[in-house]
């Protein structure tokens, strides 16, 4: 692998710890034990919760760390982003006296795009994708204006790090740290004082499948990028990692695994439900690592990084959907009738003696295979499991009606 000529040493996460020393910039935040996720895995798991952070997620580390070195050297910064890095920087810009202009794509969400202008910055909307907005967003790079990248700068990532010696001195005696991956700072940082506070400490490096990138970088020695991405956890969508990110993470990161969506979405609920937080999909991508058959922590000590906290109502909306209906709480049957009065009515007993709430009911009469007089009725059920699900399904059929699980 070709070397990266700007690293990250050690030293250079302790300058950024003693510029970061100031509680209304950066908070430390706890660290929580979850005997919920010690059951489900065998180990004994302690959640670092980053996601409490100001802004709602690490960003601001890496952003005041850069900022802070050349804020007497220029007027403003500039920056690309969808939301958190986002925010970091605008609040990182605002501390040290700074202008701020953000590029954000027009598909980001009001949420983050209100959130950064309250933190101080001029935001411009711009572009389809985070890619279109960094074009931009370079474009607009003068001689008083610095860039502020997401991840491809050594004193982001040293910010970053910073998090990796407050972990350790959270719990010096932990034996895996599960770190979520995009761009590759946040872990490249991690490693790097976890290298040098406790070597033995494994750090594992967390991406979604429909981002993934390190996996085929480091199998091929150099960064490769997607052309499009497909992941609800659009904090770790960037599509691509830097020739420093890769660099470090060869060095300092012990194992990278993936995990789908659906794991993802399944992590957001686990943690709302046992361990009442919300944590956005790039912030939960940690704990779906460590509860799937990725990632083997029974009988060790175990902390997954919590890293953001700005999950989008509506995604909070589709990843309910999407996990509920996973576990068969939201169910879609499709039953075969006659179409003749009482039907609907008679079905729906079916399923009201189960005590299952009917949120939704329709007629299709216009499918090919039905003959004529025939009709599908399809229900959408709120039910309390699989239990339950299977229950109803047995009687509709107990009953004499061709009935079909449609959720997929």
């Amino acid at each position: 692998m070709s070397q990266d000529y700007r690293t990250v040493a050690y030293e250079d996460v302790e300058a950024a710890r003693e510029r970061l020393d100031d509680e209304s910039v950066v908070k430390h935040t706890p660290v929580e034990r979850s005997t919920s996720l010690d059951e489900l895995t065998g180990g004994e798991v302690h959640l670092k919760m980053e996601h409490l952070q100001w802004t709602g997620s690490f960003k601001t580390r890496g952003a005041y760390n850069k900022i802070a070195q050349c804020a007497d050297d220029v007027d403003r910064v500039v920056a690309a982003s969808a939301g958190n890095h986002a925010q970091g920087v605008a609040l990182a810009a605002t501390k040290l006296g700074v202008e701020s202009t953000i590029v954000m794509p027009r598909s980001a969400p009001q949420a983050k795009v209100d959130a950064t202008r309250d933190y101080g910055a001029d935001v411009e909307l711009v572009g389809s994708d985070f890619r279109e907005a960094m074009v931009h967003a370079q474009g607009l790079v003068d001689d008083d204006a610095e860039f502020v990248h997401a991840y491809d700068d050594p004193a982001i990532v040293a910010g970053q790090g910073t998090l990796g010696i407050e972990m350790y001195e959270d719990l010096p005696d932990v034996d895996t740290v599960v770190v979520p991956i995009g761009g590759g700072g946040l872990v490249s940082g991690i490693a790097t004082a976890f290298a040098e506070l406790s070597p033995e400490t494994r750090v594992v490096g967390v991406q979604a499948s429909g981002a993934a990138t390190v996996p085929d970088s480091l199998q091929k020695g150099t960064p490769v990028s997607l052309e499009s991405v497909d992941t609800i956890a659009d904090g770790i969508a960037t599509g691509g990692i830097s020739e420093l990110t890769l660099s470090l993470i060869d060095a300092h990161v012990d194992e990278v695994v993936t995990v789908t969506d659906g794991e993802i979405a399944r992590a957001i609920l686990l943690l709302l439900e046992r361990a009442k937080q919300v944590v956005e999909g790039a912030g939960a991508a940690s704990v779906a690592a460590v509860v799937s058959d990725e990632l083997d922590v029974d009988g060790e000590t175990v902390m997954p990084l919590l890293c953001g906290g700005n999950l989008d109502m509506t995604m909070l909306q589709t990843v309910l959907v999407h996990a509920l209906t996973d576990r068969e709480q939201l169910l879609r049957l499709r039953v075969r009738i006659d179409d003749r009065p009482g039907k609907m009515q008679e079905i729906s007993g079916i399923i009201a003696e189960h005590n299952a709430n009917i949120q939704t009911v329709r007629h299709d009469r216009s499918e090919p295979e039905l003959d004529v007089g025939e009709a599908y009725l399809v229900f959408q059920i709120e039910t309390s499991g699989a239990g339950q699900a299977r229950a109803i399904i047995r009687s509709i059929r107990d009953h004499g009606y061709e009935v079909r699980h449609v959720n997929a």
